[in-house]
């Protein structure tokens, strides 16, 4: 239930909830961003964009003083005059994950394998070739072995027989929490992620800093890696209209689509009002 006043701290997803289907983001959103953080609200990216993407990532959202990324394994402090400070960056053990992909594969057949192995700007992504991965301009294929030679930040997994949901609660059978954190972005593959990592915990370094209650927070999403920061914040979530039903379902309050711009045209009226 949305809290009377304004948040103390506001968190947007990027692709498919602030960023538009043409992988551009409005002149009137970042305008309404600027007056959010103009307003006092510090603004935060939560995305499942890795750390290679940093620049991409404050392109899109120039208001945020805090970056959320790597579905909540590297949090980045923009707001410090000195330059960007990283609070938080966790790594998925190359052997725990040999270990899960094994037990994986032994119950749903042979899987695409991908790793987001460095961190360095624009680095691609290692694995198996996919046609439907939609970014092959950032993808080399190497072996699995590759792939597995040392600790990654995440790793990205399809099957050719499963629907993403259905592989995803099929993994989540098989990996527990405490080996490491599974989701799903709208990608059409599960990621794996090092354990306790989601954007929950990647935004509580953030309220943490600043002191900030979970209960002051306002949140933005659209797909099932935002549903922890949904359990999370208590101010309101709110999910544009083109939100997985899982994300809806859990909404307080669904805004416009990303298309059309409907996280600004949300904190517009907030502030407005």
């Amino acid at each position: 239930m949305t809290r009377p006043g304004l948040p103390k701290l506001i968190a947007t997803d990027l692709d498919g909830t602030l960023v538009r289907s043409d992988d551009t983001v409005s002149a009137y959103t970042h305008g309404v961003l600027d007056r959010v953080r103009a307003a006092g609200i510090p603004v935060v990216g939560a995305t499942g964009r890795g750390p290679r993407l940093k620049e991409l990532t404050r392109n899109d959202i120039r208001a945020a003083d805090y970056l959320v990324m790597a579905g909540g394994g590297c949090v980045v402090d923009q707001s410090d005059p000195a330059g960007p400070v990283v609070l938080r960056d966790e790594r998925l053990s190359a052997e725990v994950l040999a270990s899960l992909l094994t037990d994986l594969e032994a119950v749903v057949g042979p899987l695409t394998v991908m790793v987001e192995g460095s961190d360095e700007h624009d680095a691609p992504l290692w694995g198996d070739y996919h046609p439907a991965w939609p970014y092959q301009d950032r993808f080399e294929a190497r072996s699995r072995a590759e792939c597995l030679s040392h600790d990654v930040i995440k790793a990205f997994v399809r099957t050719a027989d499963h629907h993403v949901d259905e592989l995803l609660e099929t993994a989540r059978r098989i990996v527990g929490p405490q080996v490491a954190s599974l989701t799903q972005a709208g990608l059409g593959f599960v990621e794996i992620c090092p354990p306790g990592v989601d954007k929950a915990s990647g935004l509580s370094v953030v309220a943490e800093r600043l002191g900030v209650d979970p209960a002051d927070v306002l949140v933005f999403g659209d797909m099932p890696n935002d549903l922890p920061m949904f359990a999370w914040a208590g101010w309101s979530r709110v999910a544009v209209s083109n939100a997985h039903p899982l994300v809806r379902s859990a909404a307080d309050e669904v805004t416009l689509r990303n298309d059309d711009d409907g996280v600004a045209v949300y904190l517009d009226r907030l502030l407005s009002r």
